[in-house]
């Protein structure tokens, strides 16, 4: 009796930060045809490659040039890890966005975006974003908008659903998102300060 008790508990206890986020993100996974407009899509950063982003952030990329062009954000914010090491993340979007036509002065750089529950809190507290269309994989977007919300942001969100040449990275993707649904309740609960608080 006590072993299928541990095993019900364990359950629950895997289940529960997925069943909040599927909550919380219920009905405001769109496309970029059905988006509802918001003043700024925020992009989060992935990997980036030394002679531009990678085909997971192009994509990301390509997303929000398409919002953009359609009238749906008047801005971007872009977040990510722009530390060498990580072949500097937004300076690597940021780039790509403005040599695809946005404006420069349209386009915002976090490049302390470690985390997503740093990124939203960055945007929100530095960049004065209380609206967003959240911009990554599908994979990533459920988590993505409940922490948006738990941050306080009017959030929807835009998810690339493409496998493509990157269909490992894609599926390690959705596998661990699993754990990382736990970390993300715990932010949205104990909500800890960014690792970095400045511009």
């Amino acid at each position: 009796m006590g072993a299928w008790f541990a095993v019900g508990a364990a359950v629950v206890c895997a289940l529960t930060p997925l069943a909040w986020i599927r909550a919380a993100a219920l009905g405001r996974a769109h496309t970029v045809a059905d988006v509802p407009a918001r003043p700024t899509a925020v992009v989060l950063g992935a990997a980036a490659w030394d002679d531009g982003p990678s085909p997971l952030l192009a994509r990301r990329l390509d997303l929000a040039l398409a919002l953009y062009r359609e009238g749906r954000v008047e801005r971007i914010v872009v977040s990510g890890d722009n530390r060498e090491i990580s072949r500097r993340e937004t300076d690597t979007m940021t780039a790509y966005l403005v040599g695809h036509g946005v404006p420069d002065e349209h386009v915002e750089a976090d490049r302390y975006g470690y985390r997503t529950w740093d990124t939203c809190v960055r945007v929100r507290d530095l960049y004065g974003v209380h609206e967003a269309v959240m911009v990554t994989q599908a994979f990533h977007l459920p988590r993505t908008i409940a922490l948006a919300r738990a941050a306080g942001i009017d959030a929807v969100g835009v998810g690339d659903r493409s496998m493509g040449a990157r269909r490992r990275s894609t599926v390690i993707g959705y596998a661990r998102e699993a754990g990382a649904s736990l970390k993300a309740l715990r932010d949205a609960l104990l909500r800890p300060a960014p690792a970095h608080t400045e511009v």
